[in-house]
């Protein structure tokens, strides 16, 4: 998935406090409209990153978008030094990118892009018959920084359709990446990590790993931990340090728990590209962009690849979203917490 604004801002993320430093804590970040503007008339709701909370582990981008009805169609885009990982709440999403894959994407199925090097995809709701309303669409959108030795590797998908589920006291979970109540994901990750879908009701105790700093975004319902009330919509950071999470939840609540271990390096994010340099986004950008008009064979064999299925008789789907101007200052670093 994808950062639409029309006007981006680089975010430049510090490193993490070294492991353990943070301690446990309750901090709420709240989220953010962001209007994505024409290609796609959507905002999305975003909690990821924050100014103060530029990372969780390694998870640096996360825009929760719907319930609605918004016939989702972004068309082809590039992607640097991250990993997308596409979770689906409600509706149907279909995925194409220039490394190979065509395939549908449902709720309780899980899409993961690595970008490596660069990469280039399209995302597309799949529509009804004609005559049908669109079913409500609503999903989460997430980036992983891939760490310095892995972020210039080849790019690759993979999806999975069926992901383990964990239990415990008072809760049930599907793990979408890493390993969380001693039941690990199948899916390819490159640094110290967790993402779990968490449903629970009354007081439900998770075990966490105490190395990790970790995050919760209520989806339905609503979470009281450490006696503060979390409702659906800002980001609960928990610090590090904790080997469990005692939650008091509402009936039907449900939400998205993140972690990993501190990020060390530092990051400079802008569009759909993780960098660490303003001229290596620069030079991304200018690859891009020298896409542009070249015929299917040379675009194939270009940095970004061809994404099929968005050529000139494409109707809709024809064409590519232009990177947009690089804002004229250059940056440093912020303080992160």
């Amino acid at each position: 998935m994808t950062n639409l604004e029309i006007a981006p801002q680089q975010e430049v993320c510090p490193p993490a406090a070294p492991e353990g430093s943070s301690g446990p804590c309750l901090q709420l970040w709240p989220q953010r409209e962001v209007p994505l503007g024409g290609v796609r008339a959507m905002n999305v709701q975003r909690t990821l990153p924050q100014r103060g909370l530029p990372t969780i582990g390694a998870w640096c981008f996360l825009d929760s978008f719907g319930p609605d009805r918004t016939a989702m169609s972004v068309l082809p885009h590039p992607h640097i030094g991250l990993q997308t990982v596409t979770w689906p709440l409600a509706g149907h999403i279909r995925h194409r990118d220039s490394v190979g894959s065509d395939v549908v994407v449902r709720p309780g199925e899980l899409n993961i892009m690595t970008a490596g090097h660069g990469v280039s995809h399209s995302e597309f709701a799949v529509l009804p018959p004609a005559g049908e309303a669109l079913p409500v669409q609503r999903g989460l959108q997430l980036w992983v920084a891939l760490p310095g030795g892995e972020r210039h590797r080849e790019p690759a998908f993979e999806q999975h359709r069926e992901l383990p589920r964990a239990s415990g006291h008072g809760f049930t979970a599907t793990v979408m990446v890493g390993e969380f109540a001693g039941i690990a994901s199948p899916a390819t990750m490159y640094s110290p990590i967790v993402g779990a879908d968490v449903s629970c009701s009354g007081t439900a105790v998770l075990p966490l790993n105490a190395a990790f700093e970790h995050g919760i975004l209520v989806l339905d319902g609503g979470l009281a931990v450490d006696g503060q009330e979390i409702p659906p919509g800002p980001l609960g950071y928990l610090g590090t340090g904790r080997t469990e999470l005692q939650v008091q939840a509402l009936p039907g609540t449900r939400f998205l728990l993140i972690g990993g271990e501190p990020f060390q390096e530092e990051l400079l994010m802008w569009w759909n590209f993780v960098g660490r340099t303003h001229e290596e986004v620069e030079q991304a950008r200018s690859d891009w962009e020298a896409q542009a008009g070249l015929p299917e064979t040379e675009t194939a064999a270009a940095r970004y690849g061809l994404v099929p299925g968005h050529g000139p008789d494409a109707g809709p789907e024809a064409g590519r979203i232009p990177a947009p101007p690089l804002p004229g200052v250059r940056l440093t670093p912020r303080k992160r917490l």
